[in-house]
């Protein structure tokens, strides 16, 4: 590579760095079975790079991020705080202790992903403790940086006649759960809602997924969901991984390349990989400050095991 060419490459990577939380910083994830892999592989994946303050041995989605970003020459101290089918107002009621045992740099959270366990589709509960969680983190760390995950759209809620979307679309579902996030945001002074939602509808959308499981899965697409028709498969939950990467380090999905090993080890292929890399940089670069990695060599390098750090 040529002086040019290292100075150019060197600009991009401070442009990268520079924004999203610093590496070496502790990041704390909260949520439920979206967060913990449900229905997939990724549920217990690597579980020994990160720490499960239940102790329950969940790897999830926090070690697919943990292995972007080793892949990626950076180090973060990566927690979570996961329970099944259960809100932000679970995680208030039964683990601040759990919770505040530290001040966290950083905190990914979500809530229950029809808004509201018993009123579906109503926003004030999910408004209301994103709130008072923020409010709590916040009295451990004034400086902790917040985000909110938007979660995606439920075809069995959609697509099946006692859904609480029934009869609208996926895209009207991402829309409002989009619409309450940004509204919990907004309550709680939180700067970043992670748009996962809609990177699994950019997918769809552009011919990489298909968008409803119930009429077969069309040749060449892949099935974001799992069995359940309601989590993620291991292809939406690696998605999910991408953009939360890529909205916490400010680094582009892509660099990861088509060898990325976690991607290997769960089973995908270099095309599914590089297809939702594309998806997540695609989403992110709509809505966020994210600079495109500089171009590597097309020649595609080995692949080998992720190597814990």
């Amino acid at each position: 590579m040529n002086k040019i060419a290292l100075a150019v490459s060197g600009i991009l990577v401070v442009a990268l760095t520079s924004v999203g939380i610093a590496a070496g910083r502790s990041v704390l994830f909260i949520g439920n079975s979206f967060l913990f892999g449900s229905g997939s592989a990724v549920r217990f994946y690597r579980a020994d790079t990160v720490t499960d303050l239940n102790n329950e041995g969940i790897g999830g989605v926090p070690a697919l991020f943990k292995s972007f970003t080793q892949q990626a020459g950076l180090d973060y101290d990566v927690s979570l705080e996961t329970r099944g089918g259960s809100g932000l107002d679970f995680h208030l009621a039964n683990k601040l202790e759990v919770i505040g045992a530290r001040p966290w740099d950083a905190v990914v959270m979500h809530g229950f992903s029809l808004l509201d366990a018993d009123k579906p589709r109503d926003p004030a509960k999910l408004i209301a403790t994103s709130k008072q969680m923020a409010e709590f983190l916040r009295g451990k760390n004034a400086k902790a940086e917040l985000f909110l995950i938007s979660t995606w759209a439920r075809a069995d809620n959609v697509y099946q006649p006692k859904g609480a979307w029934t009869g609208q679309t996926i895209e009207a579902m991402t829309r409002d759960v989009r619409a309450a996030y940004d509204q919990a945001a907004k309550g709680a002074g939180i700067t970043t809602v992670i748009p996962v939602g809609e990177s699994w509808l950019r997918a769809m959308q552009s011919g990489v997924a298909d968008a409803n499981p119930y009429d077969g899965i069309e040749a060449g697409k892949l099935n974001l969901w799992t069995y359940d028709s309601y989590h993620a498969s291991t292809h939406g939950y690696y998605l999910q991984a991408l953009v939360i990467f890529g909205s916490l380090t400010g680094r582009d999905p892509r660099s990861l390349g088509d060898n990325e090993c976690s991607g290997y080890e769960l089973g995908l292929s270099r095309t599914e990989m590089r297809s939702l890399q594309q998806v997540a940089f695609d989403q992110l670069a709509s809505t966020t400050a994210i600079t495109p990695a500089p171009k590597v060599s097309s020649k595609p390098a080995p692949m080998q095991r992720c190597v814990a750090r």
